[in-house]
């Protein structure tokens, strides 16, 4: 039986082909771009938001704000249209789920299994950053993951354009998912790339966890929760948690946005630096260099090494030489008996 849609064909040319994703905003299908012969994915403005013109132009924003990014890490929109006044946007079919209903099958990931993910999405949502965009919706339903862990972020939906935002702004309406939006964006703040970053701690807190750093019953629980309470230290859930990843986690959790990391790509590049150190069995270590005396206590230094005895050259004899010398000597001492007969026979003889 099909669902509602289904089969549909959209500007003669997206046939509708299965629903497998529905938002507040949006439905999603699986589709078929009879054109080019290719699949593809549809998001379809719901038909109970299409008398709200709020939404109509939140969608025409998502379209516009994707359309010039390009990145391995952000789905790809290939084009933005109408269907009987109903807007909708055709995307990458990217293979896989979202990373939210893999946390549900898998329960959390391991150290080895997350940082990799979230290193993806900080490349994508660092690219959008440096496009001028906060993404504002950084969550797990947002992520797909492939079947080869290659990550893309989706859903731009409430992406705020950076040249847009007045630093002293203020809205008592909050866009966002209260279980991972940044404490500015609870109190109705302008959202920053710094925002993001947050967002993103969140998401890894759950990968690692199997759990949100903070739960609530309602979204304004939520908000005050995000504003004012420390999460619960992830030590707590995993006794062998690597120090210096609990400290970065813990960074980017903080509460004034100055505090942590200010762009996706700063994180992520962190992340990067802990995962190689991590993988490297042979950590460098300064050894026996001269340090002034503030170098710290840490640094280790390997004691001095006696210097090996060199072994014995043999002699390198230049003979012509010895044999001109010597040559040298008996024609000087051949003159001696010379000198002697001179000697007697002119300045001795009376």
């Amino acid at each position: 039986m099909l669902q509602k849609g289904e089969g549909r064909l959209l500007n003669n040319r997206y046939q509708l082909l299965e629903r497998f994703g529905s938002g507040g905003m949006a439905n999603v299908f699986r589709a078929r771009d009879i054109l080019l012969d290719r699949y593809v994915a549809i998001k379809v403005l719901r038909d109970d938001r299409r008398r709200d013109a709020n939404f109509d132009e939140q969608f025409r924003h998502e379209a516009r704000a994707v359309a010039n990014l390009t990145h391995p890490n952000i789905v790809t929109v290939y084009d933005f249209g109408f269907d009987n006044g109903q807007p909708f946007i055709v995307m990458e079919l990217v293979p896989g789920t979202d990373l939210k209903s893999l946390l549900h099958k898998r329960g959390r990931f391991t150290v080895d299994e997350a940082i990799p993910l979230i290193v993806q999405a900080c490349a994508g949502i660092g690219y959008a950053h440096r496009a001028g965009l906060v993404h504002c919706d950084v969550k797990p339903h947002n992520m797909l993951v492939t079947p080869d862990n290659h990550l893309k972020v989706t859903d731009f939906g409430i992406a705020r354009a950076l040249a847009t935002i007045s630093p002293g702004e203020h809205t008592d309406v909050v866009w966002g998912s209260p279980q991972y939006f940044a404490p500015e964006q609870a109190a109705g703040h302008a959202p920053s790339p710094a925002s993001d970053v947050y967002s993103l701690g969140v998401v890894l807190y759950e990968m690692l966890t199997g759990t949100l750093p903070f739960t609530a019953s309602t979204a304004e629980e939520l908000a005050r929760l995000h504003l004012n309470a420390d999460p619960i230290p992830l030590g707590e859930y995993i006794p062998d948690i690597p120090k210096p990843l609990e400290e970065i986690i813990l960074k980017v959790l903080s509460k004034e946005p100055s505090a942590r990391y200010r762009t996706a790509d700063q994180l992520g590049r962190v992340l990067m630096n802990f995962g190689t150190q991590r993988d490297d069995p042979t950590p460098s270590i300064p050894i026996s260099t001269p340090r002034p005396a503030a170098t710290p206590n840490y640094v280790w230094e390997q004691a001095p090494q006696p210097a090996p005895e060199a072994d014995a050259a043999p002699l390198d004899i230049d003979w012509l030489s010895v044999g001109l010398g010597l040559l040298m000597v008996i024609a000087v001492l051949g003159l001696v008996p010379f000198w002697m007969w001179v000697y007697f026979i002119y300045i001795t003889r009376p």
